[in-house]
């Protein structure tokens, strides 16, 4: 298994993984939609995206955004996307992209990895949390509003 930062050449398959990924989340299979979203966030460098390849099959993905903290003045990461594809879950692959992401984003000089997860995905909650990750939105409320 490797672990690689995603560039232009790695598109197709991350955009592959990336429909997969907002399928599980409910979203309709939408290929076309993905590799443009995909392709806007490396070529506008918005995002940092690692990717998982065992032999030369890409089998998995975690994507990053850069933020900052206003409160603690310093650059945070958001880690938006993580998805391992389905025959490759339970083999370390999901802890690995994590390492990746905090590695960059420590290396990048950032304070804090941020992340958001369903209610329903346990098996995400568990990963977060056996690397170390805290709840934190008891003295908060998350709001949204689409435009």
């Amino acid at each position: 298994m490797r672990i690689v930062k995603a560039n232009q050449q790695h598109i197709t398959g991350v955009s592959r993984l990336f429909n997969l990924y907002r399928q599980f989340y409910q979203c309709e299979s939408d290929l076309p939609l993905a590799t443009r979203f995909i392709s806007d966030r490396l070529a506008n460098q918005e995002s940092d995206i690692f990717i998982a390849h065992d032999n030369e099959v890409m089998v998995g993905f975690v994507q990053l955004y850069p933020s900052f903290c206003s409160l603690e003045a310093h650059r945070i990461y958001i880690l938006y996307d993580l998805y391992v594809d389905e025959k490759h879950r339970k083999a370390g692959t999901g802890t690995r992209l994590m390492e990746a992401a905090h590695k960059w984003a420590a290396e990048n000089e950032a304070v804090r990895v941020d992340l958001l997860t369903a209610h329903s995905n346990h098996a995400a909650q568990h990963l977060y949390e056996k690397l170390g990750y805290r709840k934190v939105l008891g003295d908060f409320y998350a709001y949204s509003l689409t435009l």
